[in-house]
């Protein structure tokens, strides 16, 4: 009986998630861009899909991304399991640096705490260094680990992806 109010709450919340994080994403590109630029997609094939792999240290559970992209800035929403629930991030990245990095829904029971703009601001210039690292130590946070993994590993995987599609649009 526990399990079926269990997939009941989820059917009924599952929708309010999207919602939250529609608006979450239209609030974040109108901070990144002020009006934001048509969405494009990016295939994650090719040479692509294990770099991303490598990366994650495991597959990226969709086939495509969207993100949206004027000029040398890029903006990605990307989602990784913190604990056991999906963490969806807005990451842009400007001139192959993180501009901003911000929690758009987050559904861990703890480690709420990667939210705070002082925790998120640890990322602003980070660029990608060799071995796909950051090229800086972001602090942890007692009790958050795994969402600050999860944290690391978008901002990582934005960069990458953020110089794929600009070294792409190179003639």
């Amino acid at each position: 009986m526990t399990l079926l109010r269990l997939l009941l709450l989820l059917a009924f919340i599952s929708p309010a998630w999207g919602a939250d994080q529609e608006a979450e994403t239209v609030r974040f590109l109108g901070e990144v861009f002020g009006q934001p630029p048509a969405p494009e997609t990016l295939w994650l094939s090719g040479e692509l899909r294990p770099a991303v792999r490598s990366l994650l240290e495991h597959d990226y559970p969709a086939a495509r991304l969207r993100y949206w992209r004027a000029g040398q800035r890029t903006a990605w929403v990307l989602d990784e399991i913190g604990k056991e629930m999906p963490i969806t991030v807005g990451i842009a990245v400007n001139n192959g640096a993180v501009e901003r990095v911000r929690v758009l829904v987050y559904r861990e029971s703890r480690g709420w705490e990667v939210k705070s703009p002082a925790f998120t601001a640890q990322f602003s210039g980070a660029r990608l260094a060799p071995g796909h690292k950051l090229d800086r130590h972001i602090d942890g946070i007692s009790g958050a680990t795994l969402s600050v993994r999860a944290l690391n590993r978008l901002a990582r995987l934005a960069l990458l992806l953020d110089r794929h599609v600009l070294n792409e649009a190179k003639p």
